[in-house]
């Protein structure tokens, strides 16, 4: 049975990473001390040391170690045999990239798939949908595909953002680029605000955290949906 947690953020505004899900982290990592992290999508290109010991200080606080995936000789071997799955925010497409060039799609997701517990944060909650298509990052790289897991039947937008009515910024809105994706498109995508994530168990698809999220469905108008609600409608 699917147990994930697609988060829209690891930190927020004035907090420290992890720090507003410390606490459900505690109960979703119950079962293991120890998660393996995939630092593949290396925010401001730091090295997968660097992202790891990040990680690390804000697990150290639930009592639980993060490993990162780039330490093991076999990282296909490591994925099958982990209790807790972690994959962190940064550059989409080099997070992608990198999974396609160590060829560990397909094992992360039959290993999620049979139970494993995976946390996803910004470019690591985007690969849990259908593709990548919908990600706030510059294709500074070529991945040889744009599709991922499709844990989730639809498409995510992490750190969603409201248009801001005082802003003199002329371009484009969130809303206005996934309803372009719309025009060539036809999956839902779910707009995920900071601070707020999607509780994946089984077949079950829930809102959580504070903030409502944006539902952009094909050929309708988009809606606001609140904490609490089943998504699994989308499709």
């Amino acid at each position: 049975m699917k147990n994930i947690i697609i988060a829209s953020t690891s930190t927020i505004h004035g907090g420290e990473p992890l720090e507003y899900l410390l606490e459900e982290l505690r109960v979703f990592f119950k079962h293991t001390s120890e998660i393996i992290f995939i630092p593949y999508a290396r925010p401001g290109g730091i090295t997968h040391d660097e992202y790891t010991l990040k990680v690390n200080i804000a697990f150290k606080k639930i009592d639980k170690k993060a490993i990162g995936i780039h330490e093991f000789d076999d990282p296909k071997e490591a994925i099958k045999n982990a209790k807790g799955l972690f994959t962190g925010g940064g550059n989409t497409f080099v997070l992608v990239n990198q999974l396609y060039k160590n060829d560990l799609i397909n094992t992360i997701k039959t290993t999620v798939k049979n139970g494993t517990p995976y946390l996803g944060t910004s470019a690591g909650s985007n690969i849990c949908g259908l593709t990548v298509s919908t990600t706030n990052d510059m294709p500074i790289v070529y991945p040889p595909s744009f599709k991922t897991f499709g844990f989730v039947p639809f498409n995510i937008n992490p750190h969603y953002l409201d248009p801001d009515p005082t802003s003199k910024h002329m371009g484009e809105t969130r809303e206005t680029r996934i309803k372009e994706f719309h025009k060539f498109n036809t999956q839902p995508v779910v707009g995920i605000r900071e601070g707020s994530w999607l509780e994946v168990k089984g077949d079950s698809i829930v809102l959580k955290g504070p903030l409502d999220a944006r539902i952009f469905e094909y050929n309708k108008t988009p809606y606001e949906v609140k904490s609490g609600t089943q998504l699994n409608h989308l499709k």
